[in-house]
């Protein structure tokens, strides 16, 4: 099979589950309205979805690594579609989170897989630009997600999960046709203790961070909705540690984590989750300093979407040619400057949009293809997947305690406006920490290129 047809699956797949993320927010009102349910309880459509995914993430991921990618990503895809069926056909709320649940699980595992598709079928010189075209899938999902939804709610808000099912089916077969069918010859036993512990650690701790209280995040900690859950995850933390140790072939084997490389790669994750999460809160901002409409204030964000859209295959190019550890600099160093200058410049829409496109093009530099290609490199053949996920739950952790993090600055301010920019200038010290670290990443020479297929 073609490269090129093997890209397109990969490409629809992750775009299938990327677009769902932005095509749910126009749904929730008309949710809400149909179950008769109140809007905390409605917010769980979004929390149930970010639990699960970050549950399936590494579990998945390690499968692919023992049954082979094309099985596993067909029942990510799979378990995506079901869910999305489930949620259109649910007789009752509980019913649209179970199927919510089911979604996210599948989709957890889509990208860190097709990211070990394209080490396994494409040559070092070219996985960085094919990669960067599967991190430009985010972009184009903001942008034509919100659209697609709005289109779609006129007629029901059932058909915003009904539209899955169809789109799942085809890229299962396509991916049955296209993806090669690797996987261990003989398998040692599945870790289940391992995934046990993982995902009571990952679920509570998700929970715990969720739940606290972040216009008195101090306060809130002693709260039966906070306190018990924390203490859980950090009993569990260890307790996976021992239990990684013992099992013949571990969810996430410790030899990921002893890895210098891999660890410089994990802090600047987190720090990039951070980011993303923070980049939520610019329509709020918007919103206090030019006093514009929420609807509005949404529209100002294209620039830093459209950049992610072009900077994504861009930074994975460039990386084939030069490496990635320049591309990650760069990257983080084009993030400080847009979040100093959304934190420091004047509340001007000239300087809004300037720090929104080096935002943008940092982001693209560090989400698409730099760092899941040192991962590539870092965790070996057999543990490619592992390691896909390993980054995707640095990611999304960053995403977790980003929302909060942002909310604890925001209501310490002195206002609105001055507790958000000082919120996105806190990120800009983090991700210059994270800056800091990446001197430790080894610069690796990329092989010459080859003639093209």
């Amino acid at each position: 099979m073609t490269r090129g047809r093997i890209l397109g699956v990969l490409f629809t797949g992750v775009l299938l589950g990327a677009l769902d993320i932005a095509i749910v927010g126009p749904a929730l009102p008309a949710i809400q309205l149909s179950f008769g349910v109140n809007g905390r309880a409605t917010a769980w459509v979004f929390s149930i979805y970010i639990l699960f995914y970050i549950v399936g993430a590494p579990l998945m991921a390690k499968w692919s690594d023992r049954q082979g990618r094309r099985l596993v990503f067909v029942s990510c895809v799979g378990l995506f579609g079901l869910g999305s069926l489930v949620v259109a056909a649910a007789p009752a709320f509980a019913v649209v989170l179970v199927g919510r649940a089911v979604q996210a699980f599948g989709a957890g595992g889509i990208f860190p897989i097709a990211s070990a598709v394209v080490a396994e079928t494409f040559p070092e010189e070219r996985r960085g630009r094919a990669l960067g075209l599967l991190g430009a899938v985010f972009g184009i999902a903001f942008i034509i997600g919100p659209l697609l939804g709005g289109i779609l709610l006129r007629y029901s808000w059932h058909w915003l999960f009904l539209i899955n099912v169809p789109l799942a089916a085809i890229v299962s077969w396509g991916a049955l046709k296209a993806l090669p069918a690797t996987g261990q010859a003989a398998p040692a036993p599945v870790d289940r203790r391992g995934a046990l512990v993982l995902s009571v650690f990952l679920v509570v701790l998700a929970v715990g961070i969720s739940s606290l209280d972040t216009s008195s995040w101090i306060a809130s900690l002693s709260s039966p909705r906070v306190w018990p859950f924390l203490l859980i995850a950090i009993v569990a933390a260890p307790v996976f540690w021992l239990v990684e140790h013992r099992a013949e072939d571990p969810i996430l084997h410790p030899a990921l984590f002893r890895s210098g490389q891999l660890r410089i790669v994990g802090v600047i994750g987190v720090a990039a989750g951070l980011v993303e999460a923070g980049m939520v809160f610019l329509p709020q901002l918007s919103v206090q300093a030019f006093h514009v409409s929420p609807s509005v204030a949404s529209f100002m964000l294209l620039p830093l979407v459209l950049t992610l859209l072009v900077g994504a295959p861009t930074a994975g190019r460039v990386l084939d040619r030069i490496g990635a550890k320049p591309v990650i600099q760069v990257g983080l160093l084009l993030t400080i400057a847009g979040l100093a200058g959304f934190g420091l410049l004047p509340a001007n829409r000239v300087d809004f949009y300037g720090s929104g496109v080096a935002v943008g093009l940092g982001l693209s530099a560090l989400l698409g293809a730099p760092l899941r290609y040192v991962v590539l490199q870092e965790a070996g053949e057999r543990r490619r997947g592992a390691g896909q996920g390993l980054l995707t739950l640095f990611l999304s952790l960053g995403q977790l305690f980003g929302s909060t993090l942002v909310g604890a600055v925001v209501s310490s301010g002195s206002n609105e406006l001055a507790g958000y920019r000082d919120a996105l200038l806190v990120l800009a010290v983090i991700c210059a920490v994270a800056a800091l670290t990446s001197v430790g990443l080894s610069r690796r020479r990329i092989a010459a290129p080859q003639t093209a297929e």
